[in-house]
């Protein structure tokens, strides 16, 4: 027992290795502040595209979608880093993960999106235009407020797997915090840093599942 509690629970190890730690955090929670809204947006933008009256255009959206949502997010992120540079683009560690997740999300929160829009009834539609409202304004006062309430809890619930696929970045040496954190374990030899990367995720983590609980609870009622 004395041996697992030093070797992953170790004190002074973790504060020791908390100052690396906790800049790593930093950097995750920036490539977070980065690939959630451009996801966001992304996924939006995915979802209106799949209803168009051009045949050609949704089916272009469906294969590109089916592809990124087959992809897994490492062999997507491993493609852009070593493949982009054969065509002459070379992009930053932080560039690559921000481009890897931002594809990998879109596609998600697109699906998302496009469920929440098929969920509000062609009624709405209707009784806004009667209003006076141009497609548009439907579309952005009226059915896009209730699509987004209909799958909130499907868009929390993505956007803590983005938190949770930012470890990914340790591929491309980009020192978020589950880098920093094995960083810490080479140079100590000690398994707590690891431990430390984890109780952080935790705390972070643990509010917003619990907010999507709810979330889920009241809306089903």
């Amino acid at each position: 027992m004395d041996a697992i509690l030093q070797q992953f629970f170790n004190l002074d190890i973790m504060a020791q290795a908390a100052p690396l730690v906790f800049r790593g955090l930093g950097m995750t929670l920036l490539v977070c502040c980065a690939v959630i809204p451009l996801g966001l947006v992304g996924g939006l933008l995915v979802a209106l595209g799949s209803r168009s009256h051009s045949r050609l255009l949704r089916g272009l959206l469906a294969g590109l979608i089916d592809l990124l949502r087959a992809l897994p997010p490492l062999v997507l992120l491993i493609a852009i880093s070593a493949g982009l540079p054969f065509a002459g683009i070379r992009l930053s560690p932080f560039a690559c993960v921000t481009l890897a997740l931002f594809l990998n999300t879109s596609a998600y929160y697109g699906e998302v999106y496009r469920a929440g829009l098929e969920s509000v009834p062609h009624g709405q539609w209707e009784a806004a235009r009667c209003t006076g409202m141009t497609a548009w304004q439907t579309l952005v006062h009226v059915v896009i407020p209730q699509a987004v309430r209909n799958v909130l809890p499907d868009l929390v619930s993505n956007t803590v797997e983005v938190v949770k696929l930012t470890s990914l970045a340790s591929v491309v040496a980009l020192p978020e915090m589950l880098y920093s954190a094995d960083m810490a374990r080479s140079v100590t030899f000690n398994s707590s840093p690891i431990v430390l990367a984890a109780l952080i995720y935790l705390a972070l983590l643990w509010p917003v599942v619990r907010l999507m609980s709810r979330l889920e609870h009241r809306l089903g009622t």
